[in-house]
């Protein structure tokens, strides 16, 4: 069970001094957030959280034209959450990012393929399979590459529609309270946009701070805002390899 404990408070567990004892700051969207947050705990023990999303997922009205489409490619859960809302069709098949993604849409009921959890491998995916053409990119507003230029670009004719926004959310109370606190704090990081607005949020920190970056992308978003932190990229862009980052940056802090 995640423990949120007001920030200042000890987690439960004497061997840590009060003082030193690391906060685990969370900006995922709320579900995520937690579900990640369940997962850390179950491997590190009881750790002060802090949730608090820096992004609002929202859905936004998009006319999704199929006429023609070979192919669905969705480099996010929320494209697939979005395109189930908003379409019936479940005839094409579906190129998804990774496995997350690729369960979602299956459940949903298409047929899936699924790449290795980040652009470049789903790029690469759809290049060496080479599927029947034109394809339908379902992605959010802010995105760190233009895949549908990428693909048009290999021979695979793509188009992109955006059907949903990620929002800017200003950080809570307790999220502030912590940076400006003295303990350190380890802040997992799941995408450019989100590691730019934490570092941005951050920009007067006293905290210690400790990023674990789910790709070189997230790393360079916040070495360029705060370069004096401490940042470790995970090993894979997927929520497993996000969880051993955290767990190696916690073992760092409270090693004796």
């Amino acid at each position: 069970m995640v423990q949120q404990v007001t920030p200042g408070m000890a987690p439960d567990n004497p061997a840590q001094p009060p003082e030193t004892a690391p906060i685990l700051l969370i900006t995922r969207q709320a579900e995520q957030g937690a579900r990640f947050a369940e997962a850390c705990t179950a491997r590190i023990g009881p750790i002060e959280t802090i949730l608090a999303p820096v992004l609002d997922i929202v859905p936004r009205k998009a006319e999704i034209m199929l006429e023609g489409v070979r192919g669905l490619i969705f480099s996010s859960a929320n494209g697939v959450r979005a395109f189930v809302a908003a379409c019936d069709r479940r005839d094409l098949p579906a190129w998804c990012v990774g496995t997350r993604t690729a369960g979602l849409a299956q459940a949903s009921g298409l047929a899936v393929r699924a790449a290795a959890g980040d652009a470049a491998s789903l790029v690469a995916l759809l290049r060496a399979a080479a599927p029947p053409t034109p394809l339908l990119h379902l992605r959010g507003a802010h995105a760190a590459a233009d895949m549908a230029a990428q693909l048009t670009a290999a021979g695979l004719p793509t188009r992109a529609v955006i059907v949903y926004d990620q929002l800017a959310r200003p950080l809570t109370a307790a999220a502030r309270a912590t940076l400006e606190g003295a303990r350190p704090v380890i802040a997992p990081v799941f995408s450019p946009r989100s590691a730019a607005l934490l570092a941005d949020a951050a920009a007067g920190a006293a905290a210690p701070l400790y990023v674990a970056a789910i790709s070189p992308a997230a790393a360079r978003e916040w070495r360029s805002r705060r370069p004096q932190d401490t940042i470790r990229v995970a090993a894979r862009p997927d929520a497993d390899a996000m969880h051993d980052t955290v767990t190696d940056i916690h073992g760092a802090i409270t090693a004796p």
